[in-house]
């Protein structure tokens, strides 16, 4: 057997390892059973599938006709644009509410695509703006605030 792509291979050894670490580290929680779950019981549960998951991916990669894969140099730009969105909408969502701070954060990480079209990421923003409040505000409850607060209006 010859590696026929790279990229599969080490995808999956890096599936596996993480999903055994998480699956072995959920053990340090109370599993419960399949009826009544424990803290534990999701997590090694998602830890093993991942595992398998990766396990599929290696196999895959592993054949008699060999090919050859590129992989292309790592993009910063893309990971600061999509962890920094992900900070600042920590960092604005008491102050702007849930509203602004989704719809932005769509918009900054939207701009890390290559194939970025700002009709597109304000339409995302829009959906993901009421998918929040649906689901997360009148189906779960949750309480945050929607609007600025400077505005007075939560």
């Amino acid at each position: 057997m010859q590696l026929r792509n790279r990229q599969d291979f080490w995808s999956g050894v890096m599936f596996i390892a993480i999903g055994l670490g998480a699956a072995w580290q959920a053990t340090s929680y109370q599993m419960g059973t399949a009826a009544r779950m424990g803290p534990g019981y999701f997590p090694f549960a998602l830890g093993l599938v991942l595992a398998l998951l990766g396990a599929i991916v290696l196999l895959g990669s592993l054949s008699k006709k060999a090919t050859e894969t590129h992989v292309e140099k790592f993009d910063w730009r893309i990971t600061f644009l999509v962890i920094g969105s992900v900070v600042l909408y920590a960092l604005i969502l008491k102050l702007l509410g849930v509203y602004i701070s989704v719809f932005v954060l769509v918009i900054v990480s939207s701009l890390a695509s290559h194939e970025f079209n700002l009709k597109v990421a304000i339409g995302n923003g829009i959906f993901l703006v009421v998918f929040s409040y649906l689901a997360f505000i009148k189906g779960l409850g949750l309480i945050f605030p929607l609007w600025p607060s400077f505005l007075g209006m939560n």
